[in-house]
C-alpha cells in the first residue's frame, strides 16, 4: 500500500536526519572540547610562539628579564648553543642536561627529546635558542607535536562520544518504536478481532488511515457473510420444522396402527427415531450458528449451581433413563451457595450435552459423577463444573481431532461428518459466551472428564 510504505519512508527520513544532526553536534562538542587544548597547543603558549618571542630578545649574554619571565611560568628550561656546540649560556638548565653538543647530538635532539625532555630548537644567526618543556608536557612527531594532555584525553573523549551517541540512538530507537506500536496496536488488535470472526470498526488518522479503511471494509464484508450464513442456516431450520413435524406425525400414527403389520410399524418407528435426530441436529446447528456469530442473546440471571445441577439429575432419572447408568452428584461445601451471572437455559444445555455425550458413547453403561467446586485459579475464584464417567474414555488422537480448527462449521469439505463434536462444540460456545473455558481430560484410572471454569 502507498500509505503504508509513505509511512515507514516517513520514519526512515526521520532517523537519518536524526543520525546527521548528532554527527553535527559531536562535531561541535568535539570542537568545544579540544578548543583549550588546541589554543595552548598553538596558541600563545605554545612551543612555537615561545621560541619566536624568545629569539627575538636574546643576546650571546643572557637572555631578558621579560622573556625569562615567560619562561618560568611555563616550567621551560632554555640552552643557546654556538655554531661549534658550545654554550652561550644557560637558563633554569636541570643538572642532567649537559652544556657542549657535537653536530650528531644537535641532529637527534631536535626532532626529538633530550635526557626525555621534549625540546624545541630555533636557529638564529648568531646560534641555536633551544627550549626544554617539562617530562610528559608533549608528545614528539618527526613532523609534528602534541601535547600529553591532549592525546590522553582524546580516547576518553571518544569513548564519551561513542556511549553518548548509543544512548541517544537508543532513545530515538525507543521513542519511535512505542509510536510506531501506538499507531499500529490499533489495526493489529482489530486484525486479531477479525481473525475471530468478530465485528470491528477502526477510527485511524494519518498515513496509516488507507489501512484502516481497508480492514474496516474486510469487517463489514465478514459481517455480512456471517449474517447471512446465520440467517440461512436459522431459514432453512425453519423450513424443515414444517415437513419434519408432519413426517414424525405420519411415522407415529403408521407405528401405533392397528391395521399395519409388525415390518411396517417396525419401519415406521425407525423413520421416526431418525426425525427425532434430524430435528435435534437442526437444533444444533441453529444454536451453534446464533451463538456462533453471537446472535443468541444472554438472558442473565443469578443463578445458584448447586440447585440447577440437582434438579437436572432429579429430571434425567425422572425421564426413565436406563439402568445401566448411575448419576452421582458432589458439591463441595464452599460451592454451595456460590452463585453465578449467567443464562440458565445455555448452561443447563452445556450439562445436559456433556451427559449425553457419555451416554452416547458408553452404550453398555456407566457411571456419571456431577461435580461443583469453588476454587481459586490465577488469582481469581472461579466456579468448576465438571461431568465425569468411567467409561471407554477418549483416545488423545480423538480429543485433538475435537479441538482443531478450524470446525466443519467453518469448513466447505462435504466429507465432514456433521454429528461429530458438535454437541461440544455447542458446549464451548456456551461458555466463551459466558466468558469460561472448557477443559477435556483423561479421567482416572480411565473415562472421560470435562471441566467448566467460570470466573466468578
Amino acid at each position: 500500500m502507498k500509505s503504508f510504505g509513505a509511512y515507514i519512508s516517513k520514519y526512515l527520513a526521520s532517523f537519518a536526519a536524526f543520525i546527521l544532526l548528532l554527527l553535527f553536534i559531536n562535531v561541535i562538542i568535539f570542537v568545544v572540547a579540544f578548543h583549550k587544548t588546541v589554543t595552548e597547543d598553538y596558541g600563545a603558549t605554545s612551543p612555537r610562539t615561545m621560541l619566536e618571542r624568545t629569539a627575538a630578545s636574546v643576546t650571546h649574554d643572557a637572555l631578558s628579564e621579560e622573556a625569562a619571565q615567560r619562561l618560568r611560568e611555563q616550567n621551560i628550561w632554555a640552552l643557546y648553543l654556538t655554531p661549534d656546540g658550545n654554550c652561550f649560556w644557560a637558563f633554569d638548565l636541570p643538572a642532567e642536561i649537559p652544556q657542549s653538543y657535537t653536530i650528531q647530538d644537535v641532529a637527534l635532539f631536535s626532532k626529538g627529546y633530550l635526557a626525555d625532555y621534549p625540546v624545541f630548537v630555533w636557529n638564529t644567526a648568531d646560534g641555536l635558542l633551544v627550549l626544554g618543556y617539562p617530562k610528559n608536557s608533549y608528545m614528539k612527531l618527526t613532523s609534528n607535536y602534541y601535547s600529553i594532555a591532549a592525546i590522553q584525553r582524546l580516547p576518553l573523549f571518544l569513548m564519551g562520544m561513542l556511549g553518548t551517541d548509543l544512548i541517544c540512538l537508543f532513545i530515538a530507537y525507543y521513542y519511535s518504536r512505542r509510536k510506531i506500536i501506538r499507531n499500529t496496536e490499533p489495526i493489529v488488535a482489530a486484525v486479531e478481532k477479525l481473525s475471530d470472526g468478530k465485528a470491528i470498526s477502526l477510527h485511524v488518522d494519518g498515513e496509516l488511515a488507507e489501512i484502516a479503511e481497508s480492514v474496516n471494509k474486510a469487517s463489514n464484508i465478514l459481517s455480512k457473510q456471517n449474517e447471512a450464513r446465520a440467517n440461512w442456516i436459522s431459514g432453512v431450520s425453519h423450513d424443515i420444522r414444517t415437513p419434519l413435524s408432519m413426517i414424525m406425525g405420519y411415522a407415529e400414527r403408521i407405528a401405533q396402527s392397528k391395521e399395519a403389520s409388525t415390518s411396517i410399524k417396525e419401519q415406521a418407528e425407525i423413520v421416526r427415531n431418525q426425525s427425532v435426530k434430524i430435528k435435534e441436529l437442526v437444533q444444533d446447528l441453529n444454536l451453534v450458528s446464533q451463538l456462533e456469530y453471537e446472535m443468541q442473546p444472554l438472558h442473565l440471571e443469578v443463578i445458584r449451581l448447586s440447585k440447577l445441577i440437582r434438579s437436572y439429575a432429579a429430571e434425567l432419572l425422572n425421564s426413565g433413563i436406563s439402568d445401566t447408568y448411575t448419576i452421582e452428584i458432589e458439591i463441595a461445601e464452599n460451592a454451595e451457595n456460590a452463585v453465578l451471572e449467567g443464562d440458565a437455559r445455555l448452561i443447563l444445555r452445556a450439562i445436559s450435552n456433556l451427559v449425553q455425550n457419555s451416554i452416547k458413547h458408553n452404550p453398555d453403561g456407566c457411571k456419571i459423577y456431577l461435580a461443583l467446586e469453588c476454587t481459586k485459579k490465577y488469582a481469581k475464584n472461579c466456579l468448576i463444573i465438571s461431568v465425569t464417567d468411567d467409561g471407554i474414555g477418549i483416545s488423545p488422537e480423538k480429543r485433538c481431532e475435537l479441538e482443531k480448527k478450524p470446525h466443519y462449521m467453518e469448513s466447505t469439505d462435504e466429507r465432514l461428518d456433521l454429528r461429530h463434536g458438535l454437541g461440544l462444540l455447542i458446549v464451548q460456545q456456551i461458555v466463551s459466551a459466558h466468558k469460561g473455558t472448557m477443559q477435556i481430560v483423561d479421567a482416572v484410572p480411565h473415562g472421560c472428564k470435562t471441566s467448566l471454569t467460570f470466573v466468578l
